[in-house]
């Protein structure tokens, strides 16, 4: 599962698609349009699929916390990529500090360490860190925030999403990133890019046609179509 955007995300006018796909038929199972990511938009998906009969064995997702309530009791993978880019985000490519050199150094290895080896880089950067998180800066008006809060935001991401970084090691069929979704995703967009200035409604039924492409039986199933007027 994965959502993307089109237009810029910071502006009222932005808004996206949440897609599932079934990453081993190469098959798009239920998308949605939406101004914004919710728990109830992903959960909606999680009960039409069920409802229809699909038996969810497992999902790989973004970085959306909202999803680790939702699929409770299913198997749910953190995408690696995601996972990276979280980091990366809050310490940037070029660290300025030691600790955001090191987690950084951490977090690009997850994809071929083993989750012993991985725990335990974690537990020592947090004894080596711990009191450098937790420093804090005392502003003018009385107000204080953490000094480093890129690297603690960092920290405490892994932290958080620490117990689905591994779940594909359970069984390998599980994808360990939501690549399926983004090279979907990255198509479509040369295909819409071709087409500038198309209106918001035209624009979601070209996406529409694209979506059923990559469905059992396009012609036939328009399973999970939020517009079907065509």
């Amino acid at each position: 599962m994965d959502a993307t955007y089109f237009g810029k995300r910071m502006d009222d006018t932005a808004w996206g698609v949440i897609l599932f796909r079934d990453a081993d038929q190469k098959e798009n199972l239920w998308w949605k349009y939406v101004e914004t990511e919710t728990a109830s938009h992903y959960l909606e998906g999680k009960l039409f699929l069920e409802r229809i009969g699909y038996t969810i064995l497992s999902v790989t997702c973004d970085g959306f916390s909202g999803n680790i309530p939702v699929f409770k009791g299913i198997p749910l993978q953190m995408c690696h990529f995601h996972m990276k880019q979280i980091v990366i985000r809050a310490v940037t490519f070029k660290p300025k500090t030691e600790a955001g050199t090191v987690i950084l150094s951490i977090i690009k290895t997850l994809t071929y360490t083993e989750k012993d080896v991985f725990t335990d880089r974690l537990r020592k950067f947090h004894v080596a860190y711990a009191s450098f998180m937790n420093e804090k800066t005392v502003h003018p008006d009385g107000s204080w925030s953490y000094t480093h809060e890129g690297v603690r935001r960092a920290y405490f991401s892994i932290v958080r999403w620490y117990e689905h970084l591994f779940v594909y090691h359970s069984d390998r069929s599980i994808p360990n990133t939501t690549n399926t979704c983004d090279g979907h995703f990255s198509h479509i967009k040369d295909i819409v890019r071709i087409h500038r200035g198309l209106r918001k409604v035209i624009k979601q039924k070209v996406l529409d046609a694209i979506f059923l492409e990559s469905t059992i039986a396009p012609k036939k199933k328009k399973w999970g179509v939020e517009n079907t007027d065509f």
